[in-house]
């Protein structure tokens, strides 16, 4: 009897494996950020926020529905962007008027950040393709997109529940 359910259920493993079937894919994590202290900048923020939601599969930022603690928290100041990391998706983040005083693109900032709070570090590469590259692009770089290596890195991040130590990434002058 035993044997029996054994052979079926691996023929029929078998013969969804030769139909092409693929496993059910996980539901993405979801993070929640809250932009109410984003000032001038939270259409810019939900930019930042979409342009990665259009790119990833296994994580997706939402604006934090009300009674729920946000896992990001953005705020503005006149000082360099910049985040703080508490965990893989959780922290908070500074839209800074410095940078986009400098002419920096505020969509760009807005997802390089994200990028942070998704576990990527700079990568002072200066190149205007890289999204992670930050402040060593030129000011006339107006690319928000992340690269294929930055979303392929986002995917293998939120793939499984990897743990990464806090951080502390500000948004500097090439020099």
């Amino acid at each position: 009897m035993h044997l029996r359910r054994w052979a079926a259920a691996l023929l029929a493993a078998f013969a969804l494996v030769a139909a092409g079937a693929t496993p059910a894919q996980a539901a993405p994590r979801i993070l929640y950020y809250d932009a109410g202290q984003a000032q001038e900048f939270v259409s810019v923020v939900n930019q930042g926020a979409n342009i990665w939601n259009a790119r990833v599969a296994n994580v997706q930022l939402r604006p934090v529905p009300s009674g729920r603690t946000p896992n990001i928290r953005v705020l503005a100041d006149n000082g360099w962007p910049r985040t703080q990391t508490t965990s893989l998706g959780n922290g908070r983040w500074w839209m800074g008027r410095e940078a986009v005083n400098d002419g920096y693109y505020p969509p760009r900032i807005a997802a390089h950040e994200f990028g942070h709070i998704l576990g990527l570090p700079d990568r002072r590469t200066g190149l205007c393709s890289d999204l992670m590259s930050g402040s060593s692009a030129p000011v006339s770089c107006t690319n928000a997109n992340p690269s294929a290596a930055e979303i392929a890195a986002v995917e293998a991040n939120f793939r499984s529940a990897l743990v990464k130590a806090p951080q502390t990434y500000v948004w500097q002058i090439a020099g």
